[in-house]
């Protein structure tokens, strides 16, 4: 294998939790920061693996937005998935919503857990 090659395989797949696993304190902890409802709203109004990580506008950098995305995964939240040099996501709304049932529309809501009018 070339050092190009290898250069290209430098991180590993995204580890993801089911979301029948997730403590409800989990979930609400994740829903309650301002930048994660603002990524989890976005990915709301967005056909699901059209996102990149890189395409939402939040004022953090990328090892933070990384530590964002790496929460919302453990709350079973969100789903990623590699294609070719980019990180895509999707919002695991089914899956969250049968675990718990109307959470996520309370967090998507104007009006919701981060108090955003």
């Amino acid at each position: 294998m070339s050092n190009q090659e290898a250069g290209r395989r430098h991180r590993a797949a995204p580890v993801h939790t089911d979301p029948e696993e997730v403590p409800v304190l989990t979930a609400l902890s994740a829903l309650a920061d301002p930048v994660r409802i603002q990524l989890v709203r976005e990915l709301a109004g967005s056909a699901e693996w059209s996102r990149s990580c890189g395409s939402f506008d939040v004022p953090v950098g990328k090892a933070a937005l990384s530590h964002h995305f790496s929460v919302l995964r453990a709350a079973g939240l969100v789903e990623q998935r590699d294609e070719g040099p980019k990180r895509v996501n999707r919002l695991r709304r089914e899956e969250f919503d049968a675990r718990f049932p109307g959470l996520l529309d309370l967090a998507l809501r104007p009006d919701g857990v981060d108090g955003v009018d």
